[in-house]
């Protein structure tokens, strides 16, 4: 899977929607402001003899919460402008307090939120929080004749007045600036670790999908393999038999005859395997492995069919027969009924010879002929390849090629534990 480095993801930017909202956002924000800067006159906040105008009050408070209507858009540029504009609002004694307070709290939390440079985003809010303690540091010097010593008047505690007043707004500040620079941080995360959620999602369907698509292409590869080895065996055997009735229709009637019904019966028994083998491609796989086929018990119907085709069949077993399982019983049947047909198909052979031999632990398959050994047999085509792959399926090995004394031989080793073992 795809691999993220948190420092060098990028979050996509704001929605046109989330856009919209922010304007909206800046907006009220900026009213209600500018309202709360009304009632704070209204019980004599800014009743002092340096208070500026009313006008530059507003201004103050408009230009200090405004920005936020494009906070995600350029969260750096508008979380310095708001700094600056809150340090210069409260130099000048108009700041309103509450929401602009807030509105510099979102500037800073939306900045490590949506940041897109990581790095830069850090650096920035801890300029500003740095820059809002020298700020604050810097009041209380400058600003200590304008506290209230009134305010203070009543104070019974055992601790100083105006050190306790001053270590509690530091002590607020590091409480608000911690938190909405963790907050903004944990956004930020959060986003990430969805977007990442998202992408092994696309990712694991992906996979879903291509691994779908190779299971189709190995299953139309298995169909094409059956229908192979149904067809062509029995096809072959036929065309066989025609040739054989054509040649004899005229001399020996009773000879064709023979080969008609030959033919019909490689005819039927074609159609039931290609019947027996769609039912069970479209059973479930419990049917399908009860559905009845071909094993190794019915080898010695193509030797008859071979011998019906005009060669001369030599069949042995060998050792003793144990029972196997149904998949390599099936791939015995279909690796000799191959092995036949490449025969009747390619060799022009007079004599095939057929043995299955029961070994010590394995199953040996060995099919010769005294043909010419055509590149059909020992070439690359599709029913070869069937065999090599329904060899390697069950960990055996496949010999293949002519044979010293003229002709071509298939032989096939097949590893097996016996059903019913425990081993």
């Amino acid at each position: 899977m795809r691999s993220w480095n948190v420092e060098e993801w990028r979050r996509p930017g704001p929605t046109a929607r989330q856009r919209r909202n922010d304007l909206w956002t800046g907006s009220v924000v900026a009213a209600v402001a500018v309202f709360s800067l009304y009632l704070q006159r209204s019980y004599g906040s800014f009743h002092t003899e340096h208070a500026p105008p009313v006008a530059e009050q507003i201004c103050w408070a408009v230009v200090t919460t405004l920005p936020l209507a494009w906070r995600r858009r350029a969260p750096d540029l508008v979380a310095v402008f708001i700094s600056v504009a809150f340090i210069g609002g409260q130099y000048r004694l108009s700041q309103e307090q509450m929401i602009t307070t807030y509105a510099l709290f979102a500037a800073i939390y939306t900045l490590g939120a949506w940041g897109t440079d990581r790095h830069r985003a850090r650096t920035v809010r801890l300029v500003i929080i740095g820059a809002m303690f020298a700020w604050l540091t810097l009041s209380f010097a400058l600003y200590q004749d304008v506290i209230a010593v009134s305010e203070m008047s009543g104070a019974s505690g055992e601790l100083p007045a105006l050190p306790s007043m001053i270590f509690t707004s530091y002590l607020q500040n590091i409480v608000f600036f911690g938190f909405v620079y963790l907050m903004g941080d944990a956004a930020w995360r959060a986003v990430y670790r969805r977007h990442r959620l998202e992408e092994q999602a696309e990712e694991l369907r992906a996979a879903q999908e291509a691994a779908a698509g190779r299971a189709v292409l190995h299953e139309r590869v298995r169909i094409a393999r059956e229908l192979h080895d149904v067809v062509a065996h029995h096809v072959s055997v036929m065309g066989i038999q025609a040739s054989a009735c054509r040649r004899a229709l005229e001399k020996d009637p009773v000879k064709a005859v023979t080969a008609l019904t030959a033919i019909e019966d490689g005819a039927r028994t074609a159609v039931d395997e290609l019947r027996r083998m769609l039912g069970a491609l479209r059973s479930t796989s419990a049917e399908t492995e009860a559905a009845p086929g071909a094993g190794i018990d019915r080898i010695e119907e193509i030797a008859e069919r071979a011998r019906d085709a005009g060669l001369e069949v030599h069949f042995g077993t060998y050792g003793d027969p144990a029972p196997l399982p149904d998949s390599l019983s099936r791939a015995a049947y279909r690796i000799v009924q191959e092995s036949v047909t490449n025969t009747l198909k390619h060799a022009q052979a007079a004599t095939i010879d057929i043995r299955v031999r029961y070994l010590a632990g394995e199953l040996e398959l060995d099919v010769a002929d005294d043909g010419h050994g055509g590149t059909g047999a020992g070439g690359g085509g599709m029913g070869l390849i069937g065999m090599r792959e329904r060899v390697a399926v069950h960990d055996g090995t496949l010999e293949h090629g002519r044979r010293g004394g003229g002709g071509f031989r298939v032989r096939a080793r097949l590893p097996y534990a016996t059903v019913g073992s425990n081993t």
